[in-house]
């Protein structure tokens, strides 16, 4: 009997499947260290305590897509091993602050499947919760995945494709306990842009770039204990290359983002995203964002700001990412849809 995980193929989801990940994991000052290296990141909030303390915090959390990355590693090895590419995201939600010396762990339910049309693939959809040592929720997200078939011969499953909310309601968000922006030092966070300052349809160029490294992102790949063959094994794609992580993208055009939306202190809701072209080692990263709503939350000096981040590479036309066809241009890497807290 083979004691080897070859991981799980299209065929085995079924929809009502939940699976408990293995491994949990304890965070520590390490991975904000590292995510700091690893990324341009600089949000005041996350990276002082003493800042987050003012802030009605009782220290600084863990950034939060740092928290993400390390949720969604868990999920590799039982959903994604197999995986052609990650395809998208819906109903993300933060739901509690992590901190150094939180235990997370994670668990997927299975809530749709769909073969592809050529009969090798299929699209697995699943709803990920991430919990703490005390089995509290921390986040929560769907995605939807393309992952090989193992015998090309099984029969397609019935299609069931979820209905998933376009955008998370403002009145679902959580603010974290105690989260108070009435004395929020401006100068320190690095940016005067406060809340009121930013207008529906406003779109910010946020000028920067950074040229991805092979070394960089499978040492960030692996710092989140994912495992999917595309992001290491340059045998297993057709072109020999390895395919760079989609969490890899994503935190670097949230960390670029800083210039222009650096009091766009905390992710709160991931409305949606997808990952429209592969990124390769050697392309440059740079990012966009447009405002698309704004909603009061209640906590004092707290406002909630809907942006499109966007991520393209060399070649990219400013401000452009779709064609008339309604296709992704080839140069954009991402386009996400997020929720983030700031100060009014």
């Amino acid at each position: 009997m083979a004691k080897t995980n070859p991981g799980r193929f299209f065929e085995d989801y079924k929809v009502g499947q939940v699976i408990r990940h293995a491994v949990p994991r304890t965070v520590s000052g390490g991975e904000r260290a590292m995510y700091h290296a690893l990324y341009p990141a600089r949000s005041a909030l996350y990276s002082s305590d003493e800042f987050a303390r003012v802030s009605g915090l009782p220290s600084a959390p863990i950034d939060d897509l740092a928290a993400f990355h390390v949720v969604f590693g868990k999920t590799v090895p039982d959903v994604s091993l197999n995986a052609v590419a990650n395809l998208g995201y819906a109903e993300g939600r933060w739901l509690r602050p992590v901190y150094p010396g939180d235990t997370l762990r994670s668990e997927s339910e299975v809530i749709g499947v769909k073969e592809n049309s050529n009969g090798k693939s299929g699209v697995v959809y699943v709803r990920t919760t991430g919990l703490n040592q005390y089995d509290h929720k921390v986040m929560e997200y769907v995605r939807w995945v393309m992952v090989r078939k193992r015998d090309l011969s099984a029969p397609a499953p019935e299609a069931v494709v979820p209905n998933l909310a376009k955008v998370v309601d403002p009145k679902d968000l959580v603010v974290p306990t105690g989260l108070d922006f009435s004395n929020y030092d401006f100068e320190l966070a690095g940016e005067a842009h406060r809340w009121g300052d930013y207008e529906v349809g406003e779109k910010i160029d946020h000028v920067d770039g950074v040229t991805i490294e092979e070394a960089e992102h499978m040492i960030a790949t692996r710092l989140w204990q994912n495992t999917a063959k595309v992001h290491f094994d340059a045998t297993f794609r057709e072109d020999g290359k390895r395919l760079i992580y989609g969490g890899h993208v994503i935190s670097m055009a949230r960390a670029l983002s800083f210039n222009g939306l650096a009091n766009a202190q905390m992710i709160v809701a991931l409305n949606g995203g997808a990952h429209a072209n592969p990124c390769f080692a050697g392309d440059t990263v740079k990012a966009w964002s447009e405002v698309l709503d704004k909603a009061e939350t209640g906590a004092p000096g707290v406002g909630a700001i809907r942006l499109r981040l966007v991520a393209t590479k060399q070649g990219a036309a400013p401000f452009a990412y779709k064609g008339e066809d309604g296709k992704y241009a080839p140069e954009v890497l991402l386009d996400l849809d997020y929720w983030a807290l700031m100060p009014i």
